[in-house]
Order: C-alpha cells, then structure tokens, then sequence
C-alpha cells in the first residue's frame, strides 16, 4: 500500500509541475491575438496612464504586489529590460495589486518604468490575472502577444519584445 501511495503522489506532483511550466509562458495565437483590456490607472505620483494611449508602442503590463517574494525580485530584471529597449518603442507599466500605497511608493523609487496603482483590484478582474507576477506582452495594435506566469528575466522578455518592435516610434 505505501508504495503505491508514493507512486501516486509522484505522479499528482509530476503532473503539476508539467502543467505550471506549460503555463509558464504562453504564445497568443499570431492570428487570433487578443484585445488588451482597457487598463487605465495613476501612477504612484497621480498621473493618469492610460494604455491606449501608448497604441503604436510594445508594452509589457506586469501585475506585481509588495509582498510576493518573486515580483520584487523580478523588478530589477524588469527595470533592465526597459533600459535596454525604452529607446526602442517599448513601454513597461508595473500594476501593483493588493498592496498598501506607502510599500508601493517606496518599492516604485527603485524602478525607471511607471507603477501604476489598482487600489479596487478593477485591473486584476478584467485582465484575468490569477497569480503574481503575471505579465502581458501588447503588441503595438493593442493586442495581446505573450503571457508570462511567474518572474520573467531581461533575457527572457526582451528576446519576446524584439519581434514585436514596431519599424518607427510614434511621438509620446
């Protein structure tokens, strides 16, 4: 009996594993890429950022809370990313969810990019984010491209932007 209650528990465990790192990070179908929600919040100093109005540009929208361990840790992999391809027509918005104003004010001083606050979680619901951090990768129509569950690396998301830089920059 117990070894077939290991050999269960294996199984169950080997099946999650599989199925989180197929969630990893998923490809939008090219021709069926879908429309990014409306996400139109303050940044931590009151300024309206609204993602429409970055349309012609690639964004990364990446859902983070102060408390989890991952998001902070990602946000200096973040912040190079944006560095490295800002000049290129490249955005990124940080979306801080369930998180006190003053921790993320404090934890927006460490990142170039804007951090936006959802204080009603508005954000959260309509993007369908289930975990943190979360990233969507929006295309210059406003579609979305890519979804990264879990921290994604500078590597990782600028090898994801690249393709889907635009051949000129509108003016911001």
């Amino acid at each position: 009996m117990r070894s077939w209650t290991k050999l269960a528990l294996l199984v169950a465990a080997a099946v999650i594993v599989t199925q989180l790192m197929a969630r990893r990070s998923r490809p939008a179908p090219g021709a069926s890429a879908q429309a990014a929600p409306a996400l139109a919040l303050a940044d931590v100093g009151g300024q309206r950022v609204d993602l429409a109005g970055l349309r012609g540009r690639v964004v990364a929208v990446n859902f983070w809370a102060t408390w989890c361990g991952p998001c902070r840790a990602e946000m200096p992999e973040l912040a190079e990313a944006w560095r490295a391809e800002h000049g290129r027509c490249f955005e990124l918005l940080g979306v801080a969810e369930e998180s006190a104003r003053e921790d993320v004010v404090a934890a927006a001083r460490e990142v170039p990019y804007p951090v936006l606050l959802d204080k009603d979680a508005v954000a959260l619901d309509r993007w369908g984010v289930e975990g943190y951090p979360t990233t969507f990768l929006v295309d210059a129509d406003g579609k979305i491209r890519r979804v990264f569950h879990g921290p994604v690396d500078r590597g990782e998301l600028s090898e994801a932007v690249r393709p889907l830089l635009p051949a000129s920059c509108p003016r911001s």
